[in-house]
């Protein structure tokens, strides 16, 4: 069969690599010795900024999940779905969550406007003063 034959199999992961590399946007890998793309100089981090980049991060998404959870909480009192000492247990969870939120946006001098990312054409990713 001509499946065996290491030539057309060859041949069919070239045409696969670069079908992938159309869909994807990919550029192909450059030798050690060639200037890095502008693809790797955007994704160059800069090391003094790491770690609060990170912690930027991991707090949109905290906040986000907050925000949901707030949300869920809000729907399920408004449709009774809760006991009187659920709907204090939770309400005490989300201040004591949004406390904490405050607390290390502080610590890594973020602020609210910060975590929220720009999603380009879809708007921003949290909504604005909880709406």
């Amino acid at each position: 069969m001509a499946e065996d034959d290491p030539a057309v199999r060859s041949a069919a992961a070239e045409e696969v690599a670069r079908a992938a590399a159309r869909a994807f946007g990919l550029s192909p890998a450059q030798p050690d010795d060639s200037r890095p793309s502008t693809t790797a100089q955007r994704l160059h981090t800069d090391p003094d900024t790491v770690e609060r980049d990170l912690i930027k991060l991991v707090l949109t998404i905290v906040e986000l999940l907050r925000q949901l959870m707030e949300r869920t909480a809000i729907h399920r009192v408004d449709q009774g779905d809760l006991s009187e000492p659920q709907e204090e247990r939770i309400g005490m969870t989300l201040m004591i969550l949004n406390e904490r939120m405050t607390e290390l946006c502080d610590r890594y001098d973020l602020t609210m406007d910060d975590l929220n990312l720009d999603l380009g054409p879809l708007g921003t990713l949290l909504p604005h003063d909880g709406a």
